[in-house]
């Protein structure tokens, strides 16, 4: 099979995330699939096997999930990708669809109870974020609502117990949990002070068990929490172990399944509770992208690695879930380097060609969020790079997470500059072990990763040879001016107030600042309805560019912020490798072609 095919062929292979399950049904179950062409979500009755796919949509669907009955699921209709709407509902076994009665928002989270209630988090430009219980056939009644950012996280199984993250001190990267009854009264608190975050995980599964599992930073990273917001009786999980935690409950109440990622790569756990007990679970080496225990006590996981496509496995060591197409075809294994930098040592993955020896013609391929990190995962983009003849280094820079909360955190003042001074470190590593070839490197990243691709292009101009920025941040203030509540929380909570507050720092960190200075050939792809990284800051600063001249390409496409469409995902794939098939020496001397088969 050729490098064009091998990388349309993964691309194309059917895909699905874990299955959800209701509590209190547990042959119920939603998941997420793109076999249809699109993400939408599916029902699976696991008593007689039937499957049947609850939404269809030209841009697909997002979000789903199952109520603790079984008898209904939730789905939030956005338009087009922009992530506006609001939430319907479909009987389980299929049927109209029943809008839910409140007013359109950005979606902030939902719970739904035994009892057929939801608690549902929306955000709303110039009226900041509001949770309403909503009971079908009721008017919703607002219980919370704020300026700052707040997210519904789990209802207690009853209904009687709800559990928000806020961030009323006005910092939404370290919020505070607080638990507060359907009527609004407080019951309990957690705000642990600034830098320390607490994050609502979700209520125990027994019934009237009010214990709410969480996580805290108190110890310098993530770290489970069991709370009665009641008694305020707290139980901190203390683990031995190095990584970021995360945790849920077994359907007993009495253990906790403890996932832990170390290294890019991901481990499982089981946490007795009334023994104190860590046992490990047996995995193969790689990352689990979602995990939950089923009611027998086994555990079910969507597991894959650099080099093998995605499966669905259970811990009792059957696939639990089939794609119901052909495969994805496997890639190659990811390396891990170490390089010390400005702040401490770096952590990145390698991908490399089977064939040749280097130097290689390179792609520095950066991840979103930042609070986000590259991982031993499948990534169809990384394949293709690969199969056509490029390295792929990614950086796990500072900003992102798996290495702690003050890694994590590191990002403060310097936004941007901060995480390419660590890509640069990684950079010069790798010319100077002979992996990348100086004269053909390409910066290229997706959101956060695409506002560091054109932040680098500007600051760093003589070092690229092409730039790769998908759904970028162009301009901080622009972007500022046209995102939604939650992401100018978390601008302002990154950046040290708003716009007006830090004119000068938004500035220094934004690419339009730099766009003069761009030397190399970039190509921006950018969608029509994004509301984290929206159209207007990216055509200021095409604009600029267009005015000097500069070569450029624009790819513009009718979703959000990425596309849930697997043609839409293939044809953006196929523009940035004809885009540096046209602007990349294939031996450093001259020509116009990618290096082939």
């Amino acid at each position: 099979m050729k490098a064009e095919e091998r990388w349309q062929a993964r691309f194309r292979a059917p895909r699905v995330t874990l299955p959800v399950w209701a509590r209190q049904a547990p042959a119920r179950t939603v998941y997420r699939s793109n076999a249809s062409g699109a993400w939408e979500i599916y029902a699976w009755d696991r008593s007689d096997g039937s499957v049947r796919q609850v939404t269809s949509r030209p841009k697909g669907t997002a979000h789903g999930t199952i109520d603790p009955t079984g008898q209904w699921i939730w789905w939030f209709a956005d338009t087009d990708g922009d992530e506006w709407g609001g939430w319907m509902r479909q009987p389980f076994g299929g049927g109209p669809d029943e809008p839910i009665d409140l007013e359109p928002g950005h979606p902030a989270g939902i719970a739904l109870s035994a009892a057929g209630d939801a608690v549902i988090g929306m955000a709303r430009p110039g009226k900041g974020f509001t949770v309403s219980v909503v009971r079908p056939g009721s008017p919703a009644k607002v219980i919370y609502e704020h300026a700052e950012a707040a997210s519904v996280t789990s209802m207690s199984l009853d209904g009687s117990l709800v559990a928000i993250n806020h961030s009323e001190h006005g910092d939404s990267r370290h919020p505070a949990l607080r638990v507060i009854r359907q009527g609004g009264q407080v019951v309990g608190e957690l705000h642990d002070g600034p830098g320390k975050g607490i994050v609502g995980l979700g209520f125990s599964p027994v019934a009237g068990d009010r214990r709410l599992l969480a996580l805290h930073e108190r110890r310098g990273r993530r770290e489970p929490l069991v709370w009665d917001p009641v008694s305020d009786d707290q139980r901190e999980i203390w683990l031995p172990d190095p990584g970021e935690i995360t945790a849920d409950w077994y359907d007993d109440g009495r253990s906790l399944l403890v996932v832990r990622a170390n290294r890019a790569r991901t481990h499982l756990h089981r946490y007795d509770l009334p023994g104190g007990v860590l046992t490990a679970i047996e995995t193969k080496h790689g990352v689990i992208e979602a995990a939950a225990p089923r009611p027998d006590g086994s555990v079910e996981y969507s597991w894959s690695s650099g080099s093998h496509p995605p499966v669905i496995r259970s811990t009792n060591g059957q696939v639990v879930l089939g794609h119901g197409g052909p495969s994805s075809p496997p890639s190659v294994p990811v390396e891990d380097v170490d390089v010390d930098g400005p702040g401490g040592r770096i952590h990145a993955l390698v991908s490399r060609p089977e064939r040749g020896s280097g130097p290689y013609p390179t792609v520095f391929l950066l991840h979103g969020g930042p609070t986000s990190q590259d991982d031993d995962s499948f990534v169809p983009q990384v394949a293709a790079w690969v199969d056509h003849g490029f390295a792929v280094v990614r950086v796990n820079y500072r900003g992102s997470t798996g290495y702690g909360s003050a890694w994590r955190d590191a990002l403060a003042g310097e936004v941007g500059h901060i995480e390419l001074a660590d890509v640069t470190a990684v950079r010069e590593a790798m010319i100077a072990r002979g992996l990348a070839d100086p004269e053909r490197l390409v910066l290229a990243g997706s959101s956060w990763g695409g506002y560091l691709t054109l932040l680098g292009l500007g600051t760093q101009p003589t070092v690229w040879s092409a730039g790769l920025a998908t759904v970028p941040i162009a301009d901080h203030l622009a972007t500022y001016e046209d995102e939604p509540e939650s992401l100018r929380a978390y601008h302002r909570a990154l950046l040290g107030g708003s716009p007006a507050e830090q004119p000068e720092r938004y500035a220094n960190c934004s690419p339009i600042t730099y766009v003069d200075d761009v030397e190399a050939p970039v190509l921006i792809l950018a969608g029509e309805n994004d509301p984290r990284c929206p159209i207007r800051q990216i055509e200021g600063y095409v604009s600029r560019l267009a005015e000097r001249g500069h070569t450029h390409e624009v790819y513009r496409y009718d979703a959000g912020h990425g596309s849930l469409v697997v043609s839409e995902r293939i044809a953006q794939m196929a523009a940035q490798l004809d885009f540096v098939r046209r602007h990349i020496k294939p031996d450093g001397a001259g020509g116009a072609h990618l290096p082939q088969d």
